[in-house]
């Protein structure tokens, strides 16, 4: 890992002012920001790690865990929580037994709640990687899920 960062941090030449570029070129090779990223990313950019972390933490764009092989999003906008998007997010906690904002334990899925998709019309909606599912519903939910 230790060399793969140093070919990204090489790209930027330390600079402070690409911390964030940095930072989303990691969680993209590894999927997330683990300590040792955030310790190595402090060192090429002669920052401490509390900086990184908390320039990092500040923005809901970075995980500093493992995340899963897909991402599901559930809307619960005014829109979609109006149309069932509570009911639709507690069916996919319970069929990918994991609660909102965790990963599945085989690291397949991650899930998260988000406040609002700017899809109203297709309310509720579910997002499945980059994947938008409309008018969801609660059997429609499971079935999508089953073909991921």
């Amino acid at each position: 890992m230790p060399d793969e960062l140093a070919k990204i941090a090489a790209e930027y030449g330390g600079e402070k002012g690409a911390l964030i570029p940095v930072l989303q070129k990691v969680q993209g090779k590894f999927g997330y920001l683990s300590k040792e990223a955030i310790s190595q990313i402090a060192k090429f950019s002669r920052m401490s790690e509390s900086e990184v972390f908390g320039v990092a933490s500040f923005y809901a764009q970075f995980y500093f865990s493992r995340r899963g092989q897909h991402t599901v999003k559930v809307c619960l906008g005014t829109a979609c929580h109006v149309r069932g998007g509570e009911r639709i997010l507690d069916e996919v906690k319970r069929e990918l037994d994991v609660e909102s904002g965790g990963t599945t334990k085989d690291y397949k899925f991650s899930l998260e709640r988000v406040a609002c998709f700017g899809s109203c019309a297709l309310a509720p909606v579910v997002v499945i990687d980059k994947d938008v599912h409309g008018r969801m519903t609660v059997a429609k939910a499971k079935e999508i899920l089953s073909e991921y």
